[in-house]
């Protein structure tokens, strides 16, 4: 019983971690766990882990440039849905219905090997991973901001007229900077995304986490230890994506309140 109230007084987080870790040292029919594979008490396993951690920054690199364009991209897809000109609008319902139907991986494998045909250049496959989450992120970023601007309230596009200010300047000065406060929670978890599917690039041969995992798999024989180290990998680096964007979540709205008084 001391123990049940012990364990109860954890965190969530850590209790699911611990009940984790239970479960993951527990032998399920004839299978014997090797976590020795992935200790860093032991030379094998510090090798082993540092082998895997070298594909952090591919990951991180590649998560990175892909929302650094993808999230300009989306707005600029997005506006166009806001003007009287009918084909623009089309065109910001046509691209975004046909990207978001696209499954990541397909996508890829088209970029990779299909688009050095159309246009004669050939892509490395770090490249084609940023242009396949570029483009795929950008459909997902449009419709964010779709949402954020729309839920500007009317009399702060009536305030930005009767200042005399451009549609750009309206845009850059008053709607803007209040859109963007309402869609950083979205934009956070849309780079949580982009960090998760970047994993698939390990098919055309990116060295990143994942492909790191498949090679030591292939090497020591151990996938379910291997990829229970991928696992916590990618739980580690979506945490503390998700403290960065909170803490810049309170401090944009401490911001805001501190112009309300």
């Amino acid at each position: 019983m001391p123990t049940d109230r012990a364990t109860r007084r954890l965190p969530p987080m850590a209790q699911v971690l611990l009940a984790g870790l239970l479960l993951a040292g527990c032998s399920g029919g004839n299978y014997t766990w090797g976590w020795y594979v992935v200790s860093p008490l032991n030379p094998q396993g510090q090798g082993n882990i540092a082998f895997l951690l070298s594909g952090m920054w591919q990951t991180i690199s590649v998560s990175l440039l892909a929302i650094t364009v993808s999230i300009p991209l989306g707005l600029l897809v997005a506006l166009p849905g806001f003007g009287r000109n009918r084909v623009g609008q089309g065109f910001n319902r046509a691209y975004v219905e046909f990207i978001r139907s696209i499954p990541i991986l397909p996508l890829m494998l088209w970029v990779y090997y299909g688009l050095p045909v159309l246009t004669g250049i050939n892509f490395d496959p770090f490249t084609a991973g940023v242009i396949t989450l570029v483009i795929s992120d950008s459909a997902f970023e449009a419709e964010i901001f779709r949402g954020g601007l729309q839920s500007i309230e009317r009399g702060q596009h009536e305030a930005a007229d009767s200042l005399g200010l451009s549609a750009l300047d309206k845009l850059r000065f008053v709607i803007l900077p209040q859109a963007i406060r309402r869609i950083l929670p979205p934009l956070g978890n849309q780079f949580i995304y982009v960090l998760k599917m970047s994993s698939l690039l390990s098919v055309i041969g990116v060295f990143e986490l994942t492909k790191k995992a498949n090679e030591l798999v292939v090497t020591l024989y151990r996938p379910l230890e291997v990829y229970s180290f991928l696992i916590l990998e990618y739980f580690l680096l979506v945490v503390v994506i998700s403290l960065f964007v909170r803490r810049l979540e309170r401090r944009m709205g401490a911001d805001q309140r501190q112009r309300g008084r």
